[in-house]
């Protein structure tokens, strides 16, 4: 085995890292505390919605594997190659830029050794219980956050950080997580986080008053619905991406939403490519036809992202993607769940009139009658 790995071309840094996230997924399973491995291609999905830059801060207070860090460090030497000329970005990148929470041990090992072999030297990956500890030293302190929180879990008041319960009194981890990003966002920060549908819809005082603020006193961006398949064979739950930027004094117009349908993998249990490898994910080597688009949607999602202020307000909701105004959002009591706007085109069927109908019936009952007459004849 020694000879078989020295004879491995390892001294490149893509070589190790994708070989320790294969490693990973072939062990993923759903942790003790609900953590499991988000699909590779919605990470890089949500890296690509947010375009991260060399002098940003970024968190992912739920980091398990560092899925979300690796990929924006992968994102920033494919955008940004000359980073690392810069003497303060390249030490920025190498000890501040990623940092990440977790209160497993066994992920904080996972999820460092994962950055240090795609060549962050330093990464601030460090034990925290993100939503029992207040946040003194982590308020307003980061530029970017990307996340996959842990969902339906419920925590006791007493157990919760003082701070969050400040911003929406609630038990749900799902809830107490939004409230956690708002806090650790500076101004002008923006974060691509999913969350279960419920959130989106929830009728709780906590879920509307969480909705309210992201739309009032934040800027929701995006409300990206991902089909229920995306998280087996983990978790069937329906999820949507939230995309959002802290502004602390509004600044929403309108919402742009988008329904993937197909992620490019079967929605099953097996999880089975669709399409060969160089057509997946949402940045393929060559453009989709339409055939290949109907299997996966993230290109179509990127493409029409960059067009959400300008012809995608003029698309009509019967669409994949289409944007809503703040004024009827809150009207809906800031329902958030995007069948509560898409429209729906019933086409009209002609049938046939009634006295047809049972003309052809009792046509149909004397072919059957005859039928049996002449199997009877043949068995006697």
């Amino acid at each position: 085995m020694v000879d078989l790995i020295a004879a491995l071309p390892l001294e490149g840094r893509d070589t190790k890292g994708d070989l320790y996230e294969y490693m990973l997924s072939k062990i993923a399973t759903a942790g003790q505390n609900g953590q499991f491995r988000t699909p590779r291609h919605i990470i890089q999905l949500m890296v690509e919605l947010t375009q991260p830059t060399p002098d940003d801060w970024v968190c992912d207070p739920a980091c398990g594997t560092a899925g979300f860090l690796v990929a924006v460090g992968e994102s920033l030497r494919h955008h940004h190659p000359d980073l690392f000329h810069n003497r303060h970005q390249r030490e920025h990148f190498h000890s501040k830029l990623f940092n990440g929470f977790d209160f497993d041990s066994t992920m904080l090992r996972i999820g460092s050794m994962n950055l240090l072999l795609h060549g962050v030297e330093q990464p601030n990956i460090v034990y925290r219980d993100s939503l029992s500890e207040d946040h003194a030293g982590e308020t307003d302190k980061y530029t970017l956050v990307l996340a996959n929180p842990p969902f339906a879990g419920s925590l006791d008041y007493e157990n919760t950080a003082k701070d969050l319960l400040s911003v929406v009194k609630t038990k749900k981890t799902e809830l107490l997580f939004l409230a956690l990003f708002l806090r650790l966002l500076k101004a002008g920060g923006r974060a691509a986080v999913i969350v279960p549908d419920g959130v989106l819809f929830g009728s709780s005082r906590a879920h509307r008053e969480l909705r309210r603020m992201l739309v009032e006193d934040q800027k929701l961006d995006a409300v990206i619905s991902l089909p229920s398949g995306v998280f087996r064979p983990y978790a069937g739950v329906s999820t949507a991406i939230l995309v959002f930027t802290k502004t602390n004094s509004g600044g929403t117009d309108t919402v742009w939403f988008y329904d993937v349908e197909a992620d490019g993998w079967s929605l099953d249990d097996k999880r089975q490519p669709l399409l060969p490898e160089g057509k997946l994910g949402p940045l393929p080597e060559t453009a989709p036809s339409d055939e290949e688009h109907e299997k996966n949607n993230l290109p179509d999602v990127l493409a029409r992202w960059a067009h959400r202020n300008a012809s995608e307000r003029e698309r009509a909701r019967t669409a994949h993607s289409f944007t809503v105004p703040k004024d009827e959002i809150a009207s809906k009591n800031y329902d958030l769940s995007l069948n509560r706007y898409k429209e729906v085109v019933y086409e009209e069927v002609q049938h046939d009139p009634p006295q047809k109908i049972l003309t052809d019936l009792k046509a149909l009952e004397t072919e059957i009658l005859q039928g049996i007459e002449e199997l009877e004849g043949m068995l006697r």
